[in-house]
């Protein structure tokens, strides 16, 4: 067997590799976050619901 053999968790070494590492993307900043946009829209529909309601138990 001329190839050693490489543990499961391990990576094994890599001959001739010319591409280098690829660079890490910037933050994407709140539009990675669906969450935040979520919230504001639930937030919106409630005040909506909200003025219907008050308009119609005259409150």
């Amino acid at each position: 067997m001329s190839v050693p053999f490489v543990p499961p968790e391990e990576t094994p070494p890599v001959e001739g590799c010319t591409s280098s590492a690829h660079p890490e993307r910037p933050d994407g900043g709140a539009w990675e976050h669906p969450m935040i946009w979520a919230s504001l829209i639930v937030f919106g529909a409630v005040l909506g619901a909200s003025f219907f309601l008050f308009r119609i138990f005259g409150f």
